[in-house]
C-alpha cells in the first residue's frame, strides 16, 4: 500500500503553526524586557542571560533580534552581537514630531474609513487602559495605549502610513514606556482626558480634530520624554 503524502499536510501545518506562535512568543519577551528598561541605552544585550531566562537556545533569540533590529530597537553589530538602540535629546524631538504628523494624518484619514465595529473595540481598549490606570499598572496601561494608537493607524487603510508608523513606533516605544514613570499623577490624569478627547473626536468622526488632539498628543508624550531621560541621564550624548 502506497503512504498517502497527504496525510502528514496536517502535521508539517501543526508544526509550523506551533514554531510561528513560540517565535512570537519569545518576541514579545524579549520586546518587553528591552522596552521595559531592563537592559540600559546603549548597552549590550546579554544574549547568554536572555536565553537562560528565556528557555532557548542563541538561534531563536537572533532571529528575534533581527526583528527588533529592524523595529529600531535595537542594533546590530558586526560579530560583536547587538545593544539597545540610545537616542540623543535631538533624535527624540524629531521622532516624536514626525511620529505626531503619522498619527495626525492617521486620525483624520481614519475617520474617513473606519467602521462602527473598529470604533467599539477602541472603546472597548481605552476603558480596558483606564482600569489600568486606576490600579496604577504601568504595563497593561502601556500596551493597550499602545494597541489604541495602532488601531487607529491600522483604520486610516493606508498601507505605507501603516508601515512610516511601525518604523518610528519601534525607535522610540522604550523612551515611551519609560517617560511613563517621570509622570506626576497629574500628567497622567491629563493623558487619560486627552484620550478621552480622542475618542470623542473618534465617535463623531471629526477628522480634523481628532488630528490635532493626535498631534498635541504626541508633544506632550515628547515633552515628557525628553525630561525623563534629561534626569535620569539616559539620553545619548550627540558626540556618542
Amino acid at each position: 500500500m502506497i503512504p498517502d503524502e497527504t496525510s502528514s499536510l496536517p502535521l508539517e501545518k501543526d508544526r509550523v503553526r506551533e514554531e510561528t506562535s513560540l517565535h512570537d512568543e519569545i518576541l514579545s519577551k524579549l520586546r518587553d524586557h528591552i522596552v521595559e528598561g531592563n537592559i540600559p541605552d546603549g548597552g549590550r544585550i546579554p544574549e547568554r542571560q536572555l536565553c537562560a531566562m528565556l528557555g532557548i537556545s542563541r538561534t531563536p533569540l537572533r532571529e528575534a533580534l533581527k526583528v527588533l533590529a529592524a523595529e529600531g530597537l535595537v542594533e546590530l553589530l558586526p560579530n560583536r552581537g547587538a545593544r539597545v538602540r540610545a537616542l540623543s535629546e535631538q533624535d527624540l524631538g524629531e521622532l516624536f514630531d514626525v511620529m505626531g504628523g503619522l498619527e495626525g494624518l492617521a486620525g483624520r484619514l481614519a475617520c474617513e474609513n473606519i467602521t462602527d465595529e473598529e470604533i467599539a473595540e477602541i472603546e472597548r481598549l481605552h476603558y480596558e487602559m483606564y482600569g489600568f490606570y486606576l490600579h496604577r499598572d504601568m504595563h497593561g496601561y502601556f500596551r493597550v495605549n499602545q494597541l489604541i494608537h495602532q488601531k487607529i493607524v491600522e483604520a486610516s487603510r493606508n498601507d505605507t502610513l501603516k508601515a512610516a508608523y511601525a518604523n518610528f513606533a519601534g525607535r522610540i516605544r522604550r523612551v515611551r514606556y519609560s517617560a511613563n514613570f517621570a509622570r506626576k499623577r497629574e500628567r497622567w490624569g491629563e493623558a487619560m482626558r486627552e484620550h478621552e478627547t480622542i475618542l470623542e473626536a473618534l465617535r463623531r468622526r471629526a477628522g480634523n480634530e481628532l488630528s490635532d488632539i493626535l498631534f498635541k498628543h504626541l508633544r506632550n508624550k515628547r515633552t515628557a520624554a525628553v525630561e525623563h531621560l534629561k534626569t535620569g541621564g539616559m539620553v545619548a550624548s550627540e558626540t556618542a
